[in-house]
C-alpha cells in the first residue's frame, strides 16, 4: 500500500510538515530531538518540490546553485544516520510499507499511528520512533514508492555506535575535554573536540576557543574530497569556499554544544542564512549554523549537510 500512502502524503504541503513536526517534537525523545529538527532542514519539501514542478530541471539546479547530493530518492537508508533512531530504521521502513488506508488526515496522527505499529516490531517506546517514522514517511514522500521499496532498508552503524543509550550519547555531547590540572590557566588556549561524525570515532578535529569551525578544521588534512566533492583539499570535512558568510557552503546543524558557539550576528550569519534559505529563526544560538561564523567555547557535535545552496528566494 505505499502507492496509497505516498499519494496521501502528497496533499501535505511544507507547512503542514512544520506544524506536525512541531507538535510532536514534545513527545520525541529527547536524543532525538534537535536531530529531527535538523534533518528536515536538510530536506526542505519546498526545495524538492519546485525542482520536481521546474519545466528543466537541471536549469534550475545550476540556478540555485545546488551542490552536493539533495535528492532523498539516492539516500533513503543513509539520510538519517545521525538520528540515534536510525538503528530502528529496518522496522520503521517494515511499518511504513505495510500501511493502509484509512490513513488520518491530520499528518501528525498519522505520524503518531505508523510509530505505534513500529513499536511492536522494534520493542521500544513509541517516544523513540516517532523522529525516525517522521523522516521515513518524508523520505517515501520526495523518494516516491519505487525507490523507497527497492532500499535494503539497512542500518549504517559501527558496532560500537550501536551500543550506544541515548543517555551516553547524550552525556558524551555534553562533555567538555579536560584541560588538565592547572586548565583554568590555559585561557583563550583552550583546545575543545568538534565531532562531526558521531558514528565514527576519528571523525573529529580540535578547535581553540574563540576560533570558527571552518578555520578549525583546517587542521584536518585527511582525504575528505574522494568522498564529497564540494570538500577543497587539505582544508578540512566541511565544504568551504569564502570564509566570510557569502557563500553557504559551510552550513553544519548542531546536534550538541549550540550553547557553546558564538550567537549569531544579524547582520552577517543571519542574514545570509535567510538569503541560503537554510533557517530563518530569531534563536540566537539555532541548531543551523555556518562553521565561518560559529566560534566555539566548548566542545561541539555537528553534522555535515550533503547539499548547499543559495534557495532563500526561491522557498
Amino acid at each position: 500500500m505505499t502507492h496509497a500512502l505516498h499519494e496521501h502524503l502528497a496533499t501535505f504541503d511544507a507547512a503542514a510538515w512544520r506544524r506536525a513536526v512541531e507538535a510532536l517534537a514534545p513527545s520525541i525523545h529527547e536524543i532525538d530531538r534537535t536531530a529531527t529538527r535538523i534533518w528536515f532542514h536538510f530536506f526542505p519539501l519546498d526545495l524538492f518540490r519546485r525542482l520536481e514542478d521546474a519545466p528543466d530541471e537541471d536549469a534550475m539546479v545550476r540556478k540555485l546553485g545546488l551542490m552536493g547530493n539533495w535528492r532523498l530518492r539516492e539516500q533513503v537508508d543513509v539520510s538519517h544516520r545521525f538520528l540515534f533512531a536510525h538503528r530502528y530504521w529496518p522496522q520503521v521502513k517494515t511499518a511504513i510499507q505495510a500501511a493502509e488506508p484509512p490513513f488520518p488526515d491530520d499528518l501528525a496522527a498519522l505520524i503518531t499511528d505508523v510509530a505505534h505499529v513500529a513499536t511492536r516490531r522494534a520493542r521500544c517506546d513509541r517516544e523513540m520512533l516517532l523522529s525516525i517514522t517522521a523522516v521515513g514517511l518524508m523520505t517515501l514522500r520526495q523518494a516516491g514508492p519505487e525507490a523507497f521499496w527497492e532500499a535494503p532498508g539497512h542500518v549504517h552503524l559501527s558496532a560500537r555506535a550501536h551500543a550506544r543509550s541515548p543517555h551516553q550519547i547524550l552525556a558524551r555531547r555534553a562533555k567538555d575535554d579536560w584541560q588538565g590540572p592547572l586548565g583554568f590557566l590555559r585561557g583563550l588556549h583552550k583546545r575543545w573536540t568538534v565531532t562531526f561524525d558521531e558514528n565514527d570515532p576519528d571523525a573529529t578535529f580540535p578547535v581553540i576557543t574563540g576560533q570558527e569551525l571552518a578555520t578549525a578544521a583546517q587542521t584536518d588534512k585527511r582525504d575528505y574530497r574522494s568522498r564529497d566533492i564540494r570538500c577543497i583539499p587539505n582544508e578540512g570535512p566541511i565544504p568551504v569556499e569564502c570564509r566570510a558568510a557569502s557563500c553557504g557552503t559551510c552550513w553544519v546543524g548542531v546536534l550538541g554544544g549550540a550553547a557553546k558557539l558564538s550567537p549569531v550576528v544579524d547582520r552577517d550569519e543571519r542574514r545570509r542564512m535567510q538569503v541560503f534559505g537554510y533557517v530563518d529563526t530569531d534563536d540566537p544560538k539555532p541548531e543551523i549554523r555556518l562553521a565561518c561564523q560559529a566560534r566555539a567555547s566548548g566542545a561541539v557535535s555537528i553534522v555535515i549537510p550533503p547539499w548547499n545552496g543559495i534557495v532563500g528566494k526561491l522557498l
